[in-house]
């Protein structure tokens, strides 16, 4: 499909995409959402847990909420979707990756940017067991590029999903991979970089023989995080071949259901390769806003529902 006009203009003090980033990121708050958890057991004998919330009436349809880098199913981004969806009669579940739940995961591995397999098994289980006939799923950056690279895999995705949304979405991973370790994203590389070393110090008595505090204390960047764990601890050669056999930007053109990209100029967790016009303009089920303005997952609205979450509803009602 054409590249989308976007008509997204935030207020004036948020047109910065640093403002707008740290903003969404530490102080906003989405109140009135009541969770509910379930744990379900994954094909590998891991296990994730799930926070539900409820439309009032009984819901045919739910959407399928994943987060981003470190992030969990209680973070704003997360739950001002599922407040909006559960409000306009959508049931959502939020999804917490391996580890990103408050309790730790009972292998070595865990998440990272191009694992699937965990998604497939939300959605089976929303059609198995609990029999919605309709799903919808929106992926947040991280999340995002495991939305579209599921959808684009040699899979078979199930009639009942409909359409999905990737957000503030790094679809080439070793670009992204570039832009944060400049000058401009220090600080976010730092605190990435941080909680994911504190996760790994907690795996080193629970696997002595994978990882040592040698290893750990090694860690000087983002990138030598996923040379040292992300890549050894879910088979790939290095950091470099994770991020090219992981980049959702090579399964676009193969998207069969309906699915919208938002992706902020301003975002400068992305690089060029991470606007995919081309990919767009020659897939009929592939849509692209990229508005000016947005920065990283910080579209902010007046009325503290963020355009991004509008537009996924506005974007879910055009595939019933």
């Amino acid at each position: 499909m054409p590249v989308l006009e976007s008509t997204y203009l935030p207020p004036f003090q948020f047109r910065n995409g640093f403002v707008a980033t740290v903003y969404s990121g530490l102080f906003r708050k989405v109140k009135g959402l009541i969770q509910k958890r379930e744990r379900i057991e994954t094909r590998d004998a891991d296990f994730l847990d799930l926070d539900w919330s409820f439309a009032k009436r009984k819901s045919e349809a739910v959407i399928i909420l994943l987060h981003g880098l470190e992030g969990h199913a209680q973070r704003p981004y997360i739950t001002g979707t599922a407040k909006l969806f559960n409000d306009h009669g959508i049931d959502a579940v939020s999804v917490n990756f391996r580890g990103c739940s408050g309790e730790g995961n009972r292998f070595f591995h865990s998440y990272h940017s191009g694992a699937t397999d965990d998604l497939d098994d939300v959605v089976q289980h929303c059609i198995q067991k609990h029999n919605y006939a309709k799903v919808y799923i929106k992926g947040i950056s991280l999340g995002g590029n495991i939305t579209l690279k599921y959808l684009g895999e040699d899979r078979i995705i199930p009639s009942e999903i409909k359409s999905a949304i990737a957000i503030s979405v790094p679809v080439d991973l070793a670009g992204s991979a570039r832009e944060l370790h400049t000058f401009k994203n220090k600080a976010f590389a730092i605190r990435f970089r941080k909680h994911l070393v504190n996760k790994l110090k907690l795996k080193i008595s629970q696997f002595p023989d994978k990882v040592t505090i040698e290893d750990v204390n090694s860690i000087k960047t983002l990138r030598d995080f996923d040379e040292v764990y992300t890549s050894k601890a879910h088979g790939f050669k290095d950091a470099m071949a994770y991020y090219e056999k992981s980049s959702s930007l090579q399964f676009l053109n193969t998207i069969t259901v309906p699915t919208l990209i938002i992706n902020a100029l301003n975002d400068s967790f992305l690089s060029p390769e991470c606007f995919p016009v081309k990919e767009a303009k020659t897939n009929d089920c592939l849509f692209l806003e990229m508005p000016k303005y947005g920065g990283h997952v910080g579209f902010i609205q007046n009325d503290n529902i963020y355009y991004n979450e509008k537009r996924a509803l506005e974007f879910v009602k055009q595939f019933t």
